[in-house]
C-alpha cells in the first residue's frame, strides 16, 4: 500500500477482531483512503462499503474491495502489468511537472509513469482490470517517490529509493467484494442502508488529504491540471468549496463529526480518533453515547508521522525548531448494544490497548 498519513496500519488486527467479535457480516468504511480496514473486513468476510472523497482513494477501493481476487485471472494480469512495464517511455505531465518543475520522481521513472498512464488508458480503458492496473501503477510510484510520504513538499535531495527503477507489481488482491462510493461521507450517509458495523476514521485536523495528496489525485483523474507553488499543487485545490471538508475545520468538524455519528445507520459504530485533533475524547464520548448505547473507549499508544521531526529544519538545513512529541495516543471507540460491545472489547484488549472506560450514562 502506498505511504499515507493516518493510515491504520498498526491497527488493522485490532479492528478486525472488533468486526468478528461484532458478528459482522456488513461494514461501512466511511473515510476509507487506502480501504487498509476495509480490506480486512473484507479478508474475514464482510460485504463493506467504501466512501472518501478522493479519486484515488476510490480506484484503491475498486482494486481492493469491489474485485474479488477469486475473479482475476493471474495469467492475465501478469500479462497486462508486463506488456505495460515493456511500453517505451515519453515525456509527459508527470516528467514535466513533478520530475522537472518539481522533484517527486526522476525524470527516468517520470518518463514511465507517463507512459504507463497513457498505456492503461489506451489499452484497458474499459477492462476490468482498469482499477487494478492504476493500482499497481501508485504502488509502483510511491515506492520509488522522492517525499516523506506527504506531497506538500519534496526532498532536496534524491531519496535513494527514487534512483531504482520503476517496477510495476500485482497487487495482493482480497477475497470477497464490496462497493466503491466516491463523495462527502456527510451528504452520504444519511442514504446508505443499514450494516453490522460503521468505521469512522475521520479527518483530525485543518490539512486536507486532497493536498497532501495530489499528485495521486492526478495521476488517477489524468486531467493535466494547472498548478501553483513550488510543490505544484493542482489548482482547484485552491477551491475551497469544491476541496475544504467541514471536518478540516476546527469550528466545523465537530457538529459534521456527531451528525454523522447520529445519522449512520449501523448496530455497532467504531470511531477513531487521536488525542492531538479537534474533538476533546469527552466531546466523543457524548456523540457516541447519543446513540443510546454503551460506549466503550481503547487507547493505542502509536508513533507520529515523521513529518514532526523533519519540519524543524529550515530550506538550507538549518535547526530552526523543536521537533514535537514522538508519540500520541489513537482512541477506538465502540458504541454497540451489550453484550456485543463487551465481546469486541475482550478481543482486542489482549493486543496492547488500554481501557480507558466503560460509560453507560
Amino acid at each position: 500500500m502506498i505511504k499515507y498519513l493516518g493510515s491504520k496500519r498498526r491497527l488493522v488486527g485490532e479492528l478486525g477482531g472488533l468486526f468478528s467479535a461484532a458478528g459482522a457480516g456488513t461494514a461501512l468504511d466511511l473515510f476509507t483512503g487506502t480501504t487498509r480496514v476495509a480490506q480486512e473486513f473484507c479478508r474475514l468476510g464482510g460485504f463493506t462499503t467504501c466512501v472518501d472523497t478522493a479519486a484515488y482513494s476510490e480506484v484503491l477501493a475498486q482494486c481492493y474491495v469491489v474485485t474479488d481476487a477469486a475473479d482475476v485471472d493471474a495469467a492475465e494480469l501478469a500479462e497486462a502489468l508486463q506488456r505495460l512495464q515493456a511500453l517505451p517511455a515519453r515525456r509527459g505531465y508527470v516528467t514535466e511537472v513533478f520530475c522537472e518543475q518539481a522533484r517527486y520522481f526522476h525524470p527516468d521513472n517520470g518518463s514511465r509513469i507517463d507512459a504507463i498512464r497513457d498505456g492503461i488508458d489506451d489499452l484497458y480503458g474499459d477492462h476490468p482490470l482498469r482499477p487494478v492496473l492504476l493500482t499497481a501503477l501508485l504502488e509502483a510510484a510511491d515506492r520509488v517517490d522522492s517525499t516523506v510520504g506527504l506531497q506538500m513538499a519534496y526532498l532536496k535531495e534524491w531519496a535513494p529509493r527514487a534512483l531504482r527503477p520503476l517496477r510495476l507489481k500485482a497487487p495482493v488482491l482480497t477475497p470477497g467484494t464490496g462497493r466503491a462510493l466516491r463523495g462527502d461521507a456527510a451528504a452520504l450517509v444519511p442514504g446508505l442502508e443499514p450494516v453490522d458495523l460503521a468505521y469512522l476514521d475521520p479527518p483530525y485536523n485543518q490539512h486536507r488529504y486532497f493536498t497532501n495528496y495530489h499528485v495521486w489525485e492526478t495521476l488517477v483523474r489524468w486531467d493535466s491540471p494547472e498548478h501553483y507553488g513550488v510543490a505544484c499543487k493542482r489548482v482547484d485545490a485552491r477551491d475551497d468549496e469544491a476541496t475544504r471538508s467541514p471536518f478540516n475545520s476546527k469550528k466545523t468538524m465537530p457538529a459534521a463529526l456527531a451528525e454523522v455519528i447520529n445519522e449512520v445507520r449501523a448496530t455497532t459504530v467504531v470511531v477513531s480518533f487521536s488525542n492531538e485533533g479537534f474533538v476533546p475524547l469527552p466531546d466523543l464520548i457524548g456523540m457516541c453515547e447519543a446513540r443510546g448505547h454503551p460506549v466503550e473507549v481503547l487507547a493505542f499508544d502509536t508513533r507520529r508521522y515523521i513529518g514532526q521531526r523533519l519540519g524543524v529544519f529550515a530550506p538550507d538545513g538549518r535547526r530552526v525548531g523543536v521537533p514535537g512529541p514522538e508519540r500520541n495516543i489513537e482512541y477506538v471507540l465502540v458504541s454497540a448494544p451489550e453484550p456485543v460491545g463487551e465481546a469486541a472489547l475482550n478481543a482486542v484488549l489482549t493486543s496492547g490497548a488500554e481501557r480507558t472506560a466503560t460509560l453507560n450514562r
